[in-house]
Formats: C-alpha cells, sequence, structure tokens
C-alpha cells in the first residue's frame, strides 16, 4: 500500500489526478490503449475536476463506472451517469474512447448481464475507488460480500450509506434515497492491476482510521484494498486526522 497525504482536498485531487495521467499515458504508450473505472460522490469532485485537465489520448480509453441506483432516473440529480456525464465526459477535450455505465432503470439483469460481458473482454488497467464514511467500496456496504465471483450485483444499502448521501446533499431526506442499487462487486474491484483512492474531508476521517487499524474483514469493506498488489491511497490532513502518523509510516510500503 502506498500512502500520500495531501494539505486539503484540492490539492489531492491534482496530484492524484497526475498520478493517474502519468498511468493511463504509460497505457496507451505501451498497450495502445487503456481501461479505466470511475467512482463518484462529493470526495471525488477534486480529482474528477483536475483529471479531464491533463494531456492525455482520452480517444484511447475505456471506462467503467461502479454502482447506481435502482429505480433512480437518469436525469435525478443523484443519478452517478449524470455525474459522470456532467463532471467528466461532458468536459472532457476530445470524446472518450467508450463508455459503459451502470443501468439501475429497466430489466435489472439484462443490464448486469451486459456490463459483465463488457467489463471481462479484458482486465480493468485503473481503477479510482472512493471509500465511503461506512467504509464501504462502491455500494457494497458491510458486511460485505467478499466471496461472490459475480462482476455486479444488486445490493441493499445500509442507513449509515444513505445517510451519507443526504448528507453530501444528493437526496432531502432518508426517506428518498433508494433502498436498493446495482453494484461492481468487491472480487471485480480487485481483479484491477492497479487501484487508487482518493478520500478527502473530515467525513471520513474515522472510515481511514477504521482502514489503518484493523485487519481485513468484511465489517470494514475498504480493508480488503490492502491486499491488493497495486493500492494507493490519497487522504488529505482532514481525513488522516484520527491516524497515528507513525502507524500510516509503517503501513505505507
Amino acid at each position: 500500500m502506498n500512502v500520500r497525504i495531501l494539505e486539503n482536498a484540492k490539492v489531492l485531487g491534482q496530484e492524484a489526478a497526475e498520478f493517474c495521467a502519468q498511468e493511463l499515458r504509460r497505457l496507451i504508450k505501451t498497450k495502445g490503449k487503456a481501461r479505466l473505472v470511475l467512482s463518484t460522490g462529493a470526495s471525488q469532485f477534486e480529482t474528477l475536476e483536475s483529471l479531464v485537465t491533463m494531456d492525455i489520448d482520452w480517444s484511447r480509453v475505456e471506462m467503467f463506472h461502479l454502482d447506481e441506483y435502482v429505480n433512480l432516473p437518469y436525469v435525478h440529480p443523484a443519478s452517478f451517469r449524470k455525474y459522470l456525464t456532467e463532471r467528466f465526459l461532458d468536459q472532457l477535450p476530445i470524446p472518450l474512447g467508450e463508455a459503459h455505465f451502470v443501468n439501475g432503470e429497466g430489466d435489472l439483469e439484462t443490464n448486469i448481464a451486459t456490463l459483465t460481458r463488457e467489463i471481462r473482454k479484458a482486465p480493468i488497467d485503473l481503477a479510482l475507488i472512493g471509500i465511503g464514511e461506512n467504509a464501504h467500496i462502491a455500494f457494497n456496504d458491510p458486511p460485505a460480500d467478499f466471496d461472490t465471483q459475480e462482476a455486479y450485483i444488486v445490493v441493499n444499502l445500509d442507513d449509515k450509506c444513505k445517510k451519507q448521501q443526504v448528507g453530501e446533499g444528493w437526496f432531502d431526506t432518508l426517506d428518498d434515497v433508494p433502498t436498493q442499487a446495482i453494484t461492481m462487486t468487491v472480487h471485480q474491484i480487485l481483479q484491477s492491476a492497479m487501484i487508487v483512492s482518493c478520500v478527502p474531508h473530515k467525513v471520513k476521517a474515522h472510515a481511514i482510521r477504521d482502514l489503518f487499524m484493523n485487519d481485513v474483514t468484511n465489517q470494514i469493506p475498504a480493508t480488503i484494498l490492502k491486499n491488493h498488489p497495486s493500492f494507493t491511497l490519497f487522504i488529505d490532513e482532514n481525513s488522516a486526522s484520527e491516524v497515528d502518523r507513525e502507524l500510516i509510516g509503517h503501513l505505507n510500503s
């Protein structure tokens, strides 16, 4: 695990974007293309804002994303398809090579089968995986399913996850948050050749503390990332505030 602590969310976003851009440029140069997974949410604002400005041949990048609410229309402000279209695709200087969205509307079984077929055509090169306030990765809330070999599954959202969505302003009340989502599984996330997690802000401090202070457990889903051979964690002074710096240094490899 490689840990980088930055001053604040803006600097974190800039550093993480440059780190990812270097890897994407390397992949495009050596392989001719790159397969990318993006996450969403308020913690990813600064990273995506910087990433779209990077000098990358986006026409050679194929994008997937992590999750989407079940039965939430694309036009809803909380739709992750809408989020990535407006904050990523529409901001690129040239069109993206290909984009595969998680669609939580219509026939979910067919939607999942289509996504699974596409994502398993070749390995994912780089995955930006956020960490939630309850330490979830994608919508794999605790206790996360570490055993399924599926690529995407339908999950029930726990109350802490729903409260995060309200706290970030995506929904007005807890009752407005959908009860289910389609999510990329833990197994599929771990198939990525490189994982980068951008986790700024004080509200994530407890989750980051739990990540560092616990062994791998599905009660703290993000702990599984520590087992990945190429995992880089970007945190800021706020999200790192509950962790002993000596412990971070000990685990930093």
